[in-house]
């Protein structure tokens, strides 16, 4: 009972004995296998503990394309008119410059069928107005140039007066002394024949001689004094003549020169509306081009905003969306904003997309089923409405990986895991106990725009 005995006993042997209670006494070895089984487990998690673990950020977000003319468009009517009729649907696959359908104008301006034609006939009146207006200025530079011409000669003419009476006036006034002189001589004359009257020396007769040439040489000095006066009118009615001419040529040349502006200012009015005609009719012409909308690019119709035929849209107004065809994709991952200064471009992720069957172990990525290889692209400068940072993922093929499958589709829910470095998994599960964000081996480098 007191087992002080070197002897031991065989608890199995006790079996064959018909006695109960030491049929239902406990094993020893019981306790002994499930310390050693307890052992072992402690053993393996100490050594579990210290195996690498891939430290990761997770995020949320969805397929996308890479560059953003192969995202999901709206094709949209540059003017605003009717819908007359739709060459494609739902679902249907479209080349670029394939016909989606045709609209008609709703703007009364443009209602006339044959208003380029009326254009091009008021084009035509305008340019025969501006040839008219280009024949009229160089009629009027040509007045100009024949007015100038002109009073050259008048003015040469005038000035030519105006010598020739100013000869005749010194002439005159020459002639005024010399008869002058002459009357003067005269009246001494007829003094010595006073006394020589008045002495007895001559007759009454020859006195009275004389006194008659004193009065021809008064008369001769009178008139050559009138004469001198009319030649100094001359001279004073040329001189006149002179500015007059020139005041006329004043008068005349800008007459023609305001005619001249006028004309080249209703030519310059009129170029401008021809100018604005040819405008008007390439955008006539261009209106009618946009009548036909036409597929941008290559893709599939999806969901068209207007379906009725005879239905009026605005210009601008969406008409359908277009997901063009084989778009480089790339995933919209979201990620914590604490977890952004930890991701550089180049990172390798970790993707899982809805619908796809996987088995992810974020911590030993190379032993995840189902899931597929990434690169971090871009990492957005600010933050998303709702204080997240949107990465853009593109895919990269790593060893013993496969190709992102074919059939994913643009707005696909993706899941995403971006891979840091490796630590000791005990580090890892006392980080999360403390609410730590993941850490790095060495600090970031200077970020770069994406």
């Amino acid at each position: 009972m007191l087992n002080i005995s070197n002897e031991r006993v065989d608890i199995k042997k006790l079996d064959r004995y018909p006695i109960k209670a030491l049929r239902t006494l406990p094993n020893p070895d019981t306790s002994r296998r499930l310390g050693r089984w307890w052992l072992f487990f402690l053993l393996v998690g100490i050594v579990v503990m210290f195996l690498p673990w891939r430290q990761n950020i997770d995020g949320t977000g969805t397929l996308t394309a890479l560059t953003p003319k192969d995202r999901p468009q709206t094709i949209q009517n540059t003017i605003a008119g009717r819908i007359e009729r739709w060459y494609v649907k739902d679902g249907d696959f479209v080349k670029q410059g394939d016909t989606l359908l045709i609209i008609s104008d709703i703007k009364d301006e443009f209602f006339d069928p044959a208003i380029i034609q009326r254009l091009n006939e008021q084009l035509a009146a305008k340019v025969g107005s501006e040839q008219a207006y280009l024949s009229k200025i160089k009629a009027l530079n040509n007045q100009i140039l024949a007015l100038e011409a002109g009073v050259r000669v008048n003015l040469n003419a005038a000035r030519n007066r105006v010598k020739q009476s100013q000869f005749r006036l010194d002439a005159d006034e020459a002639d005024l002394r010399a008869i002058r002189r002459n009357y003067q001589i005269t009246l001494d004359r007829i003094a010595r024949y006073e006394k020589a009257y008045q002495s007895g020396l001559i007759s009454l007769t020859d006195l009275e001689g004389r006194r008659v040439s004193v009065q021809e040489d008064n008369a001769k000095v009178i008139a050559q004094e009138n004469k001198l006066s009319i030649t100094r009118q001359e001279l004073v009615n040329a001189r006149l003549d002179l500015s007059k001419i020139q005041a006329q040529f004043d008068e005349d040349v800008a007459k023609a020169r305001s005619d001249l502006s006028s004309a080249v200012s209703s030519r310059t009015q009129t170029a401008g509306e021809i100018a604005k005609l040819r405008n008007e009719i390439s955008n006539v012409k261009v209106r009618q081009g946009l009548y036909v909308v036409r597929a941008p690019q290559n893709g599939f119709i999806v969901r068209p905003a207007k379906t009725g035929i005879g239905e009026n849209i605005a210009a601008g107004e969406s008409i359908a969306t277009l997901q063009p065809d084989k778009p480089q994709l790339a995933v919209e991952l979201y990620v914590r904003a604490m977890d952004v200064p930890l991701i550089q471009r180049g990172r390798t992720v970790r993707l899982q997309f809805d619908g796809w069957p996987a088995i992810q172990f974020s911590g030993w990525p190379s032993v995840a089923v189902g899931t597929f290889g990434g690169k971090v692209e871009v990492i957005d400068a600010v933050s998303s409405p709702d204080g997240r940072y949107r990465l853009l993922v593109r895919p990269i093929q790593q060893p013993g990986d496969q190709p992102w499958p074919d059939q994913l589709r643009v707005g696909s829910g993706v899941r995403g895991w971006v891979m840091l470095d490796d630590v000791p998994i005990w580090y890892e599960l006392w980080r999360l106990l403390n609410g730590f964000p993941p850490s790095l081996k060495a600090e970031p480098a200077k970020a770069t725009p994406s």
